[in-house]
């Protein structure tokens, strides 16, 4: 489940700047963007609980490590992406 949500944080990330590329209302997709990058962080915290109350203390240390270190450089893209239009009007206005 956390794959299919974090596929598409990425594709209405991209739709985000889409659209504020062509001049359109971009702030919905905005908070979609962000909403599903959350979402795909709390799906993935509740696969890893499966593996804690498994007690597959191998699997926990195989994955949780490197994936930390992509959940949060994603997580930080993702924010930036996300409000890169937001900043961009800011300096446009200034």
């Amino acid at each position: 489940m956390w794959v299919i949500l974090g596929v598409i944080a990425i594709v209405v990330t991209f739709i985000n700047l889409y659209l504020y590329a062509t001049g359109k209302d971009y702030k919905l997709a905005m908070a979609l963007g962000l909403s599903f990058t959350a979402l795909t962080l709390c799906a993935d915290y509740s696969y890893l609980t499966r593996w804690v109350e498994a007690e597959d203390w191998a699997a926990l240390m195989d994955v949780v490590p490197g994936m930390a270190r992509v959940l949060w450089l994603l997580t930080i893209a993702s924010i930036l992406l996300n409000i890169a239009p937001i900043l961009l009007e800011r300096k446009a206005k200034k």
